[in-house]
C-alpha cells in the first residue's frame, strides 16, 4: 500500500484538465482546510474530492460500481479490508460535514465517472455556477 499515491493520481489529473479546459484556476491539496481537498477554488469557496472507487467504495444506486470490490483473501485478511473501507468511508463523510460546516461547496468526483469526461466537466462547470460565480471571461469569448 505505500505505492499507493496520494495525490497526482490520473483521476485528479483528468479533472485539473477539465477544469483548465473550462478555464477555472485552482488549488491542489491545500492543507488549509480539514481533509487536504484534492483540489480547491477559493474564488468560488468550492472543493472537489476526487475519489477512486476501490478505496473509497463508490457504490451506484442500483448496482454496484465494477470498480468496487473486496479483495477475498490475501496476506491482511478479509477483515483487515472491510475495516479499511469502513474507516475511509466514515472519514470521507466526516471531512465533508466539516468542509459544508464552513461554508464550502462540496462535490466529489468518482473514478468511474471520468469514462465520460465531458460529462464531468458540465457537472464541475455547473457546480461552479451555482456558487455565484460566471466563466472566466476569457472562456466564455471562446465558446
Amino acid at each position: 500500500m505505500t505505492q499507493i499515491r496520494g495525490k497526482d493520481t490520473r483521476p485528479e489529473l483528468a479533472v485539473r484538465a477539465a477544469l483548465r479546459g473550462l478555464g477555472y484556476r485552482f488549488r491542489t491539496n491545500t492543507k488549509k482546510l480539514p481533509g487536504r481537498p484534492d483540489i480547491m477554488l477559493p474564488t468560488f469557496r468550492a472543493v472537489i474530492l476526487v475519489h477512486g472507487c476501490f478505496w473509497h467504495r463508490h457504490a451506484l444506486r442500483d448496482t454496484r460500481c465494477p470498480i468496487t470490490y473486496t479483495p477475498k483473501s490475501g496476506r491482511k485478511g478479509r477483515a483487515f479490508w472491510l475495516r479499511k473501507f469502513r474507516e475511509n468511508s466514515q472519514r470521507d463523510a466526516r471531512v465533508e460535514r466539516r468542509l459544508r460546516r464552513l461554508g464550502w461547496g462540496v462535490m466529489t468526483v468518482w473514478q468511474c465517472q471520468l469514462k465520460r469526461p465531458e460529462a464531468v466537466a458540465v457537472r464541475l462547470d455547473r457546480l461552479l455556477r451555482r456558487r455565484g460565480k460566471t466563466r472566466p471571461a476569457s472562456v466564455a469569448r471562446h465558446a
